[in-house]
């Protein structure tokens, strides 16, 4: 028997789980020297980068902080590895939204809190970069704090994203003081005024210099959101004074040129780089925030154009290679025609309904795309049936409508909707799917 399993071919070899990778390298740390341990503890990291959800919550238990905790204490693990892979893990949980108790019910919980507080008491020879890599373990692997350490973090991180050294070490802690920042503002007290003036300094220092990652730029951009309900005048300074149409568009920009769409999770064996796993995440993370601008907010109809027209080009280098993103376009774009102001000559302009036609015609159809180029369609035909009471205003929607018609009758429009009538009626029992089965309402008439 034994000679049949060496016997058997490599395709017969059942590829180790990422949970049994992972566990491997964790049960020989404690055997190893500190640089031996550094090497097994990074490439846990890049194990770390390919898990889901599950996976990490059956990795990143109680259990296990328990362990990294007595291994601490006995002197099996140095503190800085410690922290190498718990800052990593944590990192990477609050990116991915993915969440676990474990470190909370933890005695490797109660050690940072400690580590903390008594870092921070130290009145000379206080450790900075030391107490914010234990602040940065403890917000992200944590779900509730006690509001002495929060403030502590709070402020540590708030520092720290200050930093204007354009050094790539510096600008990787500045992205997790940023993104940590991001992740309890709701939960800390601060002087509204000095915050914002800080971030509105930061913002319009990148713009100048390009000092800070994209996750770090995009973080800063979500803090003067989260108070744009907040503060009436914060509106004009971002739209006007930092301007943030430019800059998304910008960005996404950048963001859609580093991405190599074509590859699989796996090529040849090797695992997709963190940097690309990160920079997806934060074009995910950017077209969230402009859904927010381009329905919420008052941008003019130039400015809106110009970003539909950039989410249409994402959509166009996802189509085929990421279906998360290319759902997110699209969801995008139905936000855009949903708004009241939203003029049809900026999406006819940007793209968008020539889109919206392609992707009801083809056959892999996702469903939620679907439902979404369907809502998108209905609000480009209302737009074009509400008259205007100004003769010339009037004038233009009459010739807009004809170019609209004319284009979806070439493009065999009314067919394609009729035939997925029944399909309407389908999409409609879901709980989240609020589509009319009025036919009348998806065409448009001259």
């Amino acid at each position: 028997m034994e000679m049949c399993d060496e016997d058997k071919s490599n395709d017969d070899i059942q590829e180790p789980s990422l949970e049994d990778k992972f566990s491997k390298l964790f049960c020989e740390l404690e055997h190893c020297n500190e640089d031996e341990q550094k090497q097994k503890i990074e490439e846990m990291n890049e194990i770390v980068d390919g898990m889901n959800i599950k996976e990490f919550i059956s990795i990143f238990t109680k259990k296990l902080f328990n362990k990294m905790d007595k291994m601490i204490e006995e002197k099996k693990m140095s503190m800085e590895n410690a922290i190498l892979l718990l800052k990593h893990a944590g990192y990477l949980k609050t990116l991915k939204n993915m969440w676990s108790r474990g470190f909370f019910n933890s005695e490797l919980k109660r050690r940072f809190e400690k580590m903390i507080l008594e870092e921070e008491k130290k009145n000379e020879g206080k450790n900075e970069r030391l107490l914010a890599d234990f602040c940065g373990c403890y917000i992200f692997l944590c779900c509730s704090f006690t509001p002495e350490v929060l403030s502590i973090c709070s402020t540590c991180f708030l520092k720290a994203a200050s930093s204007k050294d354009k050094e790539e070490e510096t600008q990787k802690e500045v992205e997790i003081a940023f993104f940590a920042l991001n992740y309890i503002e709701y939960l800390i007290k601060i002087d509204e005024d000095q915050y914002l003036n800080k971030i509105k300094e930061i913002i319009k220092y990148h713009q100048e210099h390009r000092n800070l990652s994209p996750l770090a730029y995009h973080c800063a951009w979500e803090s003067l959101k989260k108070r744009l309900l907040l503060n009436g005048s914060l509106e004009r300074m971002i739209m006007n004074e930092l301007h943030f149409a430019r800059e998304a568009r910008r960005e996404l920009g950048e963001l859609m040129k580093c991405i190599d769409w074509k590859r699989k999770e796996e090529e040849n064996g090797k695992r997709r780089r963190r940097r690309d796993i990160i920079e997806e995440l934060t074009l995910m993370r950017w077209l969230r925030t402009l859904d927010y601008y381009i329905y919420k907010n008052k941008l003019k109809n130039e400015e809106i154009t110009m970003l539909i027209g950039v989410i249409v080009q994402v959509y166009r280098a996802a189509k085929g290679n990421n279906e998360e993103i290319s759902c997110r376009c699209i969801y995008s774009l139905r936000n855009a025609a949903e708004r009241r102001d939203m003029r049809i000559e900026g999406l006819l302009e940007s793209g968008a309904t020539d889109t919206a036609l392609e992707e009801i015609q083809r056959q892999t159809l996702n469903e939620d795309i679907m439902n979404d180029c369907f809502q998108f369609l209905v609000n480009v035909s209302r737009k074009l049936k509400q008259k205007n009471k100004d003769e010339r205003e009037e004038e233009e929607r009459k010739a807009t409508k004809r170019k609209v018609f004319e284009k979806l009758e070439e493009e065999g429009y009314e067919d394609t909707i009729t035939s997925f009538h029944e399909t309407l009626k389908i999409l409609n029992a879901r709980p989240y799917h609020t589509l009319s089965l009025k036919i009348s309402d998806y065409f448009v008439y001259v």
